[in-house]
């Protein structure tokens, strides 16, 4: 029995992290897929609403069979499904989008995956968790990395446009990651990242329709490193891809490894960033924002080991309500 149950569990985690190397690299696909798009004239704001809305779509039925009939769950979370909807999604989304138009999507993305130390920071002054050694030190070396990647040394030209925007898709990032571990309110992960991706349609799409937030397309093929794309198939597989399957298998991940193991695989999406856009954009970092970019993820990983020795548990799936009968007893 123990030898079975070890082979289950080992069984499970291999197939936790095929699902979250999956999940990185179609993370990772996003802003050089996006960038094919928005070099022929689309703007960020069309190419993260209909990524959005095809993602909305595909999960908004198997985000309602999650929760097995349980509606009130969404009526009593649809606050925290609304600001997890215009921050987590719509927001870390556009802010990414719009900072790959003007930089690097690799540098964007470094930038963006600053968030873990943002959250270190949150939990400290919010609810005073406060940091370990470990954690200042992880922050202190994701800091100096921060200063290779923005090549502050040479005094190169980088684009503070570009860096606010990627300072916006790290709060974004950040928000993401302080509301999907809150597992009080009880929504199955799926139904959260369906609700979120629903509101973030909603809210792009009605931005888009009254001129707020610029809504440009083209019917120009995408244009990437020596060859181009219908611009239907690069936004058709930045929803499929970059969005649906992305948020799928991540959460499938996070319920085989748990959430602390699942974070560290998750790193693996700016690597997947970095040679996406080198296939698909023919662009690399400098060295000296290579070496930024290993000192940014190894103060994020220190950051991470700082938070505190826990087990990695696995999620269990949430049992079902038995039915009842007319009077309101548990049926036969």
């Amino acid at each position: 029995m123990t030898a079975l149950t070890h082979d289950t569990r080992s069984s499970r985690t291999a197939a936790g992290l095929l699902l979250a190397v999956a999940s990185a690299v179609t993370f990772g696909l996003s802003g050089a897929l996006a960038r094919g798009l928005l070099d022929t004239g689309w703007s960020a704001g069309a190419a993260v609403t209909l990524r959005t809305v095809i993602a909305a779509v595909v999960l908004l039925v198997p985000g309602l069979l999650a929760l097995r009939g349980r509606m009130h769950l969404l009526r009593d979370n649809a606050g925290l499904v609304t600001v997890y909807g215009i921050t987590a999604v719509a927001g870390a989304q556009l802010c990414y989008f719009y900072a790959v138009t003007y930089m690097q999507v690799s540098v964007a993305l470094l930038l963006e995956y600053t968030a873990p130390v943002a959250v270190v920071v949150w939990l400290w002054v919010r609810h005073g968790h406060r940091p370990s050694g470990l954690t200042i030190l992880g922050a202190a070396l994701a800091a100096a990395g921060l200063a290779l990647v923005l090549d502050v040394v040479s005094g190169a030209e980088l684009s503070t446009v570009g860096v606010l925007w990627a300072l916006g898709a790290m709060i974004g990032a950040a928000s993401y990651f302080i509301i999907s571990a809150d597992e009080r309110n009880g929504l199955p992960g799926i139904s959260l990242a369906a609700g979120g991706l629903f509101v973030a349609s909603v809210v792009l799409g009605t931005a888009g329709a009254i001129g707020v937030l610029p809504f440009d397309t083209s019917s120009a093929d995408a244009a990437y490193d020596g060859f181009t794309l219908p611009w239907w198939v690069s936004v058709v597989l930045l929803g499929l891809v970059t969005a649906a399957f992305a948020y799928v298998t991540g959460i499938e991940a996070g319920r085989r490894l748990g959430s602390r193991l699942a974070s560290f695989v998750a790193l693996g999406e700016v690597l997947a960033a970095v040679i996406w856009a080198w296939l698909l954009l023919g662009e690399l970092p400098r060295p000296v924002q290579l070496a930024g970019g290993l000192l940014v993820l190894a103060g994020v990983v220190v950051v991470k080991l700082g938070e505190g020795r826990t087990p990695l548990a696995v999620d269990p799936l949430p049992e079902p309500e038995p039915e009842r009968d007319l009077s309101g007893r548990p049926a036969a």
